[in-house]
């Protein structure tokens, strides 16, 4: 049997071209797409809950971050896979805390949305190489829960908390009435105990150990 996909795109012609090159797919089939998210749930009252999402971000009405965290609450066993061209570290770290188990970008080739389809499905998580050191090595079950074997200060802890917001690090020094050096010497720091390289690795630290709201 196929794993079932819904395509979330606002540009019908990409939708469909999506939809053209997964019927290649031997494991996936798509069977039906959506402008947004607010189509996505009417649609949903009268059609089939598939097994993946594959999501845009820029969206009118409901977009990818409104769209993956509905999904993460009212349909938590859909797969979430972003299809984006945002290359960002912000627009990745909210997709993740909004519950997406996935992030690609629009220009890969088929071969490799196919690799990541099938990488989504067997391990429940595929993230690009751009992430992948930092991102797949912390939300493995087995590198998860390490908080209680590392001696974190409050304040690490408090900037840990600020790694999963919009705000870039002179905005957390001035939450944190400290200055941006103080910031990095945190950051670094964490960079150390944690074993991690990025902003990205810190936030989906932080997301799997209760260091958010």
């Amino acid at each position: 049997m196929k794993h079932t996909i819904v395509i979330i795109d606002d540009h019908v012609l990409i939708a469909n071209a999506l939809s053209g090159i997964i019927s290649n797919f031997n494991q996936f089939e798509v069977i039906y797409t959506c402008e947004n998210g607010l189509d996505f749930q009417e649609k949903l009252k009268l059609k089939n809950v598939p097994d993946i999402v594959l999501l845009d971000i820029s969206m009118p009405i409901m977009d990818g971050f409104e769209t993956a965290e509905w999904i993460k609450i009212n349909h938590p066993d859909i797969l979430v896979m972003v299809l984006s061209m945002q290359e960002d570290e912000q627009s990745l770290i909210k997709m993740i805390k909004n519950g997406a188990k996935g992030y690609m970008l629009k220009n890969i080739h088929p071969t490799d949305l196919e690799k990541a389809l099938n990488g989504i499905v067997d391990n429940g998580h595929f993230f690009p190489e751009w992430a992948r050191s930092t991102v797949f090595t912390s939300i493995s079950d087995d590198t998860i829960n390490t908080q209680s074997k590392i001696n974190l200060s409050e304040r690490e802890e408090e900037f840990l908390r600020f790694t999963v917001t919009e705000m870039n690090y002179r905005e957390i020094s001035e939450k944190m009435f400290c200055s941006p050096r103080t910031v990095e010497n945190y950051r670094d720091s964490l960079f150390e105990k944690l074993e991690l390289k990025s902003r990205v690795g810190l936030a989906v630290y932080a997301l799997k150990n209760g260091y958010s709201e």
